[in-house]
């Protein structure tokens, strides 16, 4: 928080005469803002005299961008105006992003009292984004409402019973019981995640044994690799099952490297968001990708 660059760059910019493209005033109250040249003197620097405003630079092409934008978009609602999410494409904002320095997108960076105190890059997990977010708004000396207890979740009948399928060994019917649940509930709590778990061990059975070991043989074999990541995820190597992936996807293109993005991104959703080799590897890809 201390590092602090200062923004009258921008100021300078945003301080041309220039209405907001559909001439509407600066929406006071919102915890989300979408943000232009235009409007970044009233949304951004105005409002940083009061509370700290994180600017969420993104583009639509970017896939980690998708997964970002929703947990602040989230947490900025949970904050209770105790700080201000302001969204900026910078495809159609290229003069923000330079002066910024933006390298590389999604790009987290926080102002308050018109200075850049604090920034992150990549799609970090929800809990490392609520950490960063608690200690800006705690170092700009508010605080966030306090958490509502939240009951514990229900008893699932439709997820026990095929958790009972599992235990005897029947992935056959389990796979298709979560796929049916999940057809008819898109946002069933846990069946996606369910449904996720049994195809790795599907896919890891149907590899055969030694699978990792006839990977490194064929460092280059993407269908190898994608079965060694599996094996090692399912063994409890998860850091080693995404280095593998992510190399592979510095050394791709094209069909080959979305194929190989597509398998990794599963994983992470396999594993978890909260876990720390998820965050790290995340981080990661973004540098391969971008």
């Amino acid at each position: 928080m201390a590092r602090a660059v200062d923004l009258s760059a921008l100021k300078a910019r945003a301080q041309q005469p220039a209405a907001a493209p559909d001439g509407a005033a600066p929406s006071a109250g919102a915890s989300v803002v979408d943000v232009t040249e235009a409007t970044f003197q009233a949304e951004v620097l105005e409002r940083s005299m009061q509370v700290p405003v994180v600017l969420d630079l993104w583009a639509e092409w970017c896939g980690p961008c998708k997964q970002l934008s929703p947990v602040l978009e989230k947490l900025a609602a949970e904050g209770g105006g105790s700080w201000v999410l302001a969204k900026i494409d910078v495809d159609t904002n290229p003069g923000i992003a330079q002066a910024l320095r933006v390298q590389g997108i999604p790009a987290v960076k926080a102002v308050f009292q018109g200075q850049l105190v604090a920034e992150f890059t990549g799609a970090l997990p929800e809990p490392q984004v609520r950490e960063w977010i608690t200690a800006l708004v705690e170092a700009a000396g508010g605080a966030l409402p306090a958490a509502a207890e939240q009951a514990e979740p229900a008893a699932d009948p439709a997820l026990d019973a095929i958790e009972s399928k599992l235990a005897g060994g029947d992935f056959d019917t389990a796979e298709r019981e979560l796929t049916a649940l999940l057809a008819n509930e898109p946002d069933h709590p846990g069946a996606e995640t369910m449904l996720r778990g049994v195809q790795l061990q599907r896919r890891v059975a149907a590899a055969g044994p030694d699978v990792v070991a006839r990977a490194d043989a064929a460092p280059d074999d993407v269908e190898l690799a994608l079965a060694a990541a599996d094996a090692q995820l399912l063994d409890g190597q998860s850091a080693a099952a995404f280095d593998r992936l992510i190399e592979l996807i510095r050394r791709t293109a094209g069909a080959e490297r979305n194929t190989i993005r597509a398998r990794l991104v599963e994983l992470f959703a396999a594993l978890g968001d909260e876990d720390p080799a998820v965050a790290a590897a995340r981080r990661k890809l973004t540098t391969a990708l971008y």
